[in-house]
């Protein structure tokens, strides 16, 4: 496995090395020894699996701490466009986010360390997106931000009039208002 710096110290890609033949492909998708050794000392403790179709847009999400989140993420069949946001108060780069896309073709995966809002827009027809989290799920501990925050500007590279999102997703407030909110 290959381990990618971004823009944003501490969020990775991660590369995995592909054994191809015709029969098809090998890859280790997970070693906690190199990822101990690369990435974080982190130990996750619950995998996720969602699939959407073209335009469903999930996040941005988060938890609050202490139930805060680190995530390992990566997409089996598809494509998406997957956006860490970082809006931990005192850092150098809060407000500041990453974009990669990932994808069934490139086998890429997303390092998320805690402190950083997520989200992701189905670009194919169909994708299915799998994710380790460090923290158990916390409904009490929900938050979002709204994903198309002025602030941001994230570009989610299809019309806006073709994002399909939940309900709870359309209410969440600006990143503006999640600062303020923060007292800093």
């Amino acid at each position: 496995m290959k381990k990618i710096e971004t823009t944003i110290p501490g969020v990775f890609i991660v590369e995995p090395k592909v054994f191809g033949d015709p029969r098809g492909y090998f890859f280790e998708s997970y070693s906690e020894e190199w990822f101990r050794q690369n990435i974080a000392d982190t130990h996750f403790v619950q995998d996720n699996e969602s699939r959407s179709g073209y335009g469903v847009l999930r996040g941005l999400h988060f938890q609050k701490p202490p139930f805060a989140q680190a995530k390992l993420v990566r997409v089996v069949l598809g494509r998406v466009l997957d956006v860490a946001v970082d809006i931990r108060p005192h850092s150098p780069t809060f407000g500041q986010y990453v974009a990669v896309e990932l994808s069934e073709e490139n086998k890429l995966q997303f390092f998320l360390p805690r402190g950083f809002a997520h989200g992701f827009v189905v670009l194919s027809d169909e994708a299915v997106f799998q994710y380790k989290c460090d923290n158990y799920y916390a409904p009490q501990a929900e938050g979002g931000i709204l994903w198309n925050d002025p602030t941001l500007n994230i570009d989610w590279q299809i019309p806006p009039e073709s994002i399909l999102l939940s309900e709870k997703d359309k209410k969440h407030p600006t990143f503006s208002e999640f600062a303020q909110s923060l007292s800093i």
